[in-house]
């Protein structure tokens, strides 16, 4: 196996480490395990755990865009960008690990460096998802901070915060049924 390979199966490894216990509770040693390597070769390939810790964050963002920009091209050109994305939205947070690992990168913010790469990737989404729907600031805002909180509502396990049963849908832009 290569190293690239084994990078990447250590950032996988990583992402479940790290949702469970954050940058700075999360174990090398747990990683290395899970990723079924040494823990001197763990830090062969990432020098630092802040190191693996930005690496899971440009996977993270990585499949965040990806799955984003699957969805756009796969479209119906008649279905309103930022619905199709949002529903791209709602599968990705479906993977437990990658949503608590999500949070766990915001959480990481306190650390200058993280927050810095944490926000570009963020960023680097938000001007995607701004080129891509040519919609205005307000309705980004409203669509990145809705995808908020739907990952916090999944995190918590309280996916329809709407007393009605309507708070899903309302945010994906669609009418309850009835």
């Amino acid at each position: 196996m290569t190293a690239e390979e084994r990078r990447a199966e250590l950032v996988a490894a990583a992402v479940e480490e790290f949702a469970q216990a954050g940058l700075a509770g999360a174990s090398t040693e747990a990683i290395a395990r899970r990723a079924g390597i040494s823990h001197a070769y763990l830090f062969r390939l990432y020098p630092t755990k802040r190191a693996l810790f930005a690496a899971t964050v440009d996977d993270a963002f990585g499949h965040v865009l990806r799955t984003f920009q699957e969805a756009y091209a796969a479209r119906d050109p008649a279905e309103p960008v930022l619905g199709v994305l949002g529903h791209a939205y709602i599968a990705l947070i479906e993977d437990r690990s990658r949503l608590l690992f999500q949070l766990h990168a915001y959480a990481a913010c306190g650390d200058e460096d993280i927050r810095t790469h944490v926000r570009e990737r963020y960023t680097a989404i938000c001007s995607w998802i701004r080129e891509v729907s040519g919609r205005s600031e307000d309705d980004i805002r409203v669509f990145m901070s809705t995808g908020l909180l739907l990952a916090v509502g999944a995190a918590i396990d309280a996916p329809d915060l709407a007393g009605d049963g309507s708070f899903m849908l309302r945010a994906l832009g669609s009418q309850p049924s009835g």
